[in-house]
Formats: C-alpha cells, sequence, structure tokens
C-alpha cells in the first residue's frame, strides 16, 4: 500500500484529523470515491476477526479499581487453574478498551499471566463503540491524572489474592506511551513492555525502576524520533532494558485486526519477546 496512505491514517488516528477531511484527503490519494472505500476496510479495525483466544479457556470478568480521580473498569482474564500468578496489565491503544484489546490479554492469561485490560475512558463513561468518538473522548483526558488512574493498577493488582504480587505493563501505541510512564511512575511496576510507544522525558529515565522492553516499527518515523535519545538515557542510567526495531513495518504491526499494518512475522517475534520478557522479571 502506499505509504502517503499510511501515514495519512495515522496523521487521522492520531492528530486527529476529522474523518470528513481524512476521506477528502484518501480520495485525493486513491483517485476515486470508490478506491478510497475498497482500501479503507484494510485500513481500519476489524473486530469481527479479533478474537484468536476464545473466553470459555480462562476465567474472565468485568472489574472495577479505586483511584484517586473515581473508579476505573477493566476487563480481566486468567487461566483457570486457581493459582497465584503474576500480574500483566495490558494497555489499549487510543481507540479504547475494544475487542481486540480484550483477546490480547486472553492472550497474556493463556501464557500463564493475570491480565487486567483497563479502559482509559472510564472517567468519560467508558469505551463508545464509534472509534471516532472514542478517539475525540482522549483529547479530554488529563495527562497527570490519567497515568495516576493507570498506576492506582498496580497496587489493586498486587493486593489481590490471585497474584503473585509482581505486576507488568505492555501498552500499544497510546498504551506503549502509557506502557513508559508508568516505568517512570509506578515504582512498584516490575516490568514494562512499550509497543511503538512515545517515550517519556529523558531526564525522568532516572526515576525508572523496572526493567524495560521496547519495540519500534522501523517505516514509524513520528514515534521513532524519541527512540535513541531516549536509549541513551536507560544507558546512561543504568536501566535494565531491551529495544527491538522491526524492519519494514508500519506502526501498529501487532494489531492483527487491522490488514493493512499488522504484520504477522514481526506479531508473533515481539509477542514471543514480550512473553519471556515477562517471564524472566515477573516471575524471578
Amino acid at each position: 500500500m502506499d505509504q502517503r496512505i499510511i501515514e495519512l491514517y495515522d496523521e487521522y488516528t492520531h492528530r486527529p484529523l476529522t474523518r470528513d477531511q481524512f476521506l477528502k484527503n484518501l480520495i485525493s490519494l486513491t483517485g476515486s470515491l470508490a478506491a478510497a472505500y475498497s482500501i479503507l476496510p484494510l485500513l481500519e479495525g476489524n473486530y469481527a476477526s479479533a478474537e484468536t483466544v476464545e473466553e470459555n479457556d480462562l476465567h474472565t470478568e468485568r472489574v472495577e479499581y479505586e483511584t484517586k480521580f473515581g473508579k476505573m473498569k477493566g476487563y480481566l482474564a486468567k487461566p483457570k487453574t486457581g493459582e497465584k500468578l503474576p500480574a500483566v496489565m495490558v494497555i489499549h491503544e487510543n481507540r479504547g478498551l475494544n475487542a481486540h484489546i480484550e483477546d490480547v490479554a486472553r492472550r497474556a492469561a493463556s501464557a500463564g499471566f493475570l491480565a487486567l485490560a483497563p479502559d482509559g475512558l472510564s472517567s468519560l463513561g467508558g469505551t463508545p463503540a464509534n472509534e471516532d468518538e472514542a478517539r475525540q473522548l482522549f483529547q479530554q483526558l488529563v495527562a497527570g491524572e490519567n497515568t495516576e488512574r493507570f498506576a492506582a493498577a498496580v497496587p489493586y493488582l498486587r493486593e489481590r489474592p490471585d497474584c503473585t504480587g509482581s505486576v507488568g505493563a505492555v501498552g500499544f501505541c497510546w498504551g506503549g506511551a502509557m506502557s513508559n510512564q508508568l516505568a517512570v511512575n509506578a515504582p512498584d511496576l516490575k516490568a514494562a513492555v512499550a509497543f511503538y510507544g512515545r517515550q517519556p522525558a529523558v531526564a525522568e529515565a532516572a526515576k525508572i525502576k523496572a526493567a524495560v522492553q521496547l519495540h519500534y516499527a522501523a517505516l514509524d518515523e513520528r514515534v521513532n524520533a524519541g527512540m535513541k535519545e531516549y536509549e541513551q538515557a536507560l544507558k546512561d542510567n543504568g536501566i535494565r532494558y531491551e529495544q527491538y526495531v522491526y524492519e519494514g513495518v508500519q506502526h501498529a504491526f501487532h494489531n492483527d485486526t487491522s490488514a493493512a499494518r499488522y504484520n504477522k512475522e514481526a506479531a508473533t517475534l515481539s509477542w514471543s519477546r514480550t512473553l519471556a520478557f515477562f517471564n524472566k522479571y515477573l516471575r524471578s
């Protein structure tokens, strides 16, 4: 697919452009209304195919936890073994808690973790079905308060009777940036994994106590602009970290509901590295 189309969609989802402006620009790039609408399903998430791990194979439930800014809602998944497990927070993109992220939580649960996917839009009524509405709601979140809402999930998970007390986080895009923020702002977090997420201020790196794993798409110029500087800050502060750059792939390459950007090889490899990282730092 034309890289200009990928970049336009990235601008639409992150600036954000209005849908009308996005479609107008997409028609200009593709040459016709029909061509634009034929490409659109490849760009947007197809949540009908989101389920790769069935709920029936696991224990799943809707939960709430308290924060100083009100309750947060979330989706929890875990094996049916009944044993205590290390916990993994799964943090969504800027579309909110949807079927895809719930499936990622089940993937973590099927690997032997207590997985919680918080809904970052809980304070605004929860994630709406319409993605455009969800993206607009993200503009209303206050950064500092939002970080504290997610950080509050760490003690919630640690204190659950089904948790060993070890907690990690993995986030994607907006959630990748949040995972990086939790590494800075949640001192009890043991491991933070960020998929194509914005980096925290390099001056904040000295606060990090967690081990950090970073996954970047080589074609993701927007996020990668801060990659080298952040890596140097991690080195300078003696932070345990792993960093991987996947050649020839786009931002959101792990999201298998977006055909235009999903890359199976990179997604499979990065997820296997994520699970190995959590096994190393959450089970010791």
